[in-house]
């Protein structure tokens, strides 16, 4: 099987785990990945100039249709996690975003997942074609490329 290149931006972000993201084991309550996957993404946004803020300011939101998230290992309260968030480039009008939750305490994969967003306008109807601005932006980036 052929695989077809990938092309795709990065960002980091560390965290310590808080007692109020923990359950009765004393273990993150597995809702909180989706957080931590927001948390990656708006690293990534400050990054790269895609902030939410600025794509509504264009006349458009992104609402998450799909999140997949696969549990790997367990981490605790007083842990530390690094979250990576990586943005695919796509000729089809949404956003794909692949993350890696890393326990740095442990140093296991604690999970791994993916979201899709996709484009509406205000009035929150799909839009089917590339918002120009979005367009615009992929132009002025400098895409890592796996292959």
């Amino acid at each position: 099987m052929i695989l077809k290149s990938h092309k795709y931006i990065e960002s980091e972000i560390t965290l310590n785990i808080r007692f109020s993201e923990v359950d009765a084991m004393n273990v993150v309550w597995h809702g909180n990945y989706l957080k931590f996957f927001e948390d990656g993404r708006e690293a990534l946004g400050a990054k790269y100039t895609l902030e939410y803020l600025n794509i509504a300011a264009k006349g458009f939101f992104v609402p998450i249709v799909r999140s997949e998230i696969e549990h790997l290992a367990t981490v605790e309260y007083g842990h530390k996690i690094k979250v990576t968030a990586r943005l695919f480039d796509s000729p089809a009008a949404k956003l794909v975003h692949h993350y890696e939750v890393f326990n740095l305490t442990t140093g296991k994969l604690a999970a791994r997942g993916k979201t899709t967003q996709v484009f509406v306008n205000l009035k929150k109807e799909l839009i089917l074609s590339m918002p120009d601005f979005y367009n615009e932006w992929k132009s002025t980036i400098i895409w890592t490329e796996i292959k």
